[in-house]
């Protein structure tokens, strides 16, 4: 049985989570967090989550690890069987990692644990993720999902990093993603009403509420 390590509110580990769910394979969840524990880089070589063990061995980056479930486990397809509606598919997951979570994501810690505002942050982020926005804006032509009617990992991507994201520019700067793009919000909302989503959505609230327990 595959063995997924990582932490409950991480959108990358949310991500393959999801992915696992929608193919109906059959997985152990292990809870660590990113770190630099000699067991964990044997499986991790940067100490990130999410990672998985296999009966080959282990695999890390969340990238790595939907292709490689895809080609292991090819039903249901989560990608475009046309290659170029596929590579258009890991185009969009591959801009709204690098240019709206990945910026966004200096805040994390500020909005997340309470930590410092970094005023170089600040002014920086918001213009960094306005482009990544606009760019989305040109890529995307809903009807729901991302590519059409079918669901795939471009949705499932789309979903985590962008409410990730979203969080925070609301909690730092009071600007909501979902304005800026057309149709984005209904996209958002056909995802969230499948049964796998609310399956997470409730994990990740669960593991939410016993977070903030701690803290108080």
């Amino acid at each position: 049985m595959i063995k997924l390590y990582g932490a409950a509110l991480s959108n990358y580990f949310n991500i393959v989570k999801h992915n696992l769910l929608e193919k109906g394979v059959a997985f152990e969840e292990v809870m660590v967090r990113p770190n630099k524990e000699p067991a964990t880089l044997a499986k991790s070589p940067m100490g990130k989550i999410p990672f998985i063990e296999t009966e080959q061995g282990s695999l890390a980056e969340s990238a790595a690890i939907l292709d490689y479930l895809e080609e292991r486990f090819p039903q249901p397809a989560m990608y475009p069987n046309d290659p170029f509606q596929r590579a258009k598919a890991r185009e969009l997951m591959r801009m709204v990692e690098l240019y709206i979570a990945g910026p966004s994501h200096r805040h994390a810690m500020e909005v997340f644990f309470g930590a410092p505002r970094s005023q170089s942050a600040y002014a920086e982020v918001k213009p960094q993720v306005e482009l990544g926005v606009q760019a989305l804006a040109r890529l995307v032509h809903f009807g729901p999902f991302v590519q059409g009617a079918t669901f795939g990992n471009a949705d499932i991507c789309l979903f985590h990093n962008i409410n990730s994201a979203r969080a925070i520019m609301l909690a730092v700067y009071q600007w909501d993603i979902l304005s800026a793009v057309p149709g984005l919000e209904q996209c958002l909302a056909a995802i969230g009403a499948r049964p796998t989503t609310k399956t997470l959505v409730a994990a990740m609230e669960a593991a939410r509420a016993a977070m903030l327990a701690q803290q108080h």
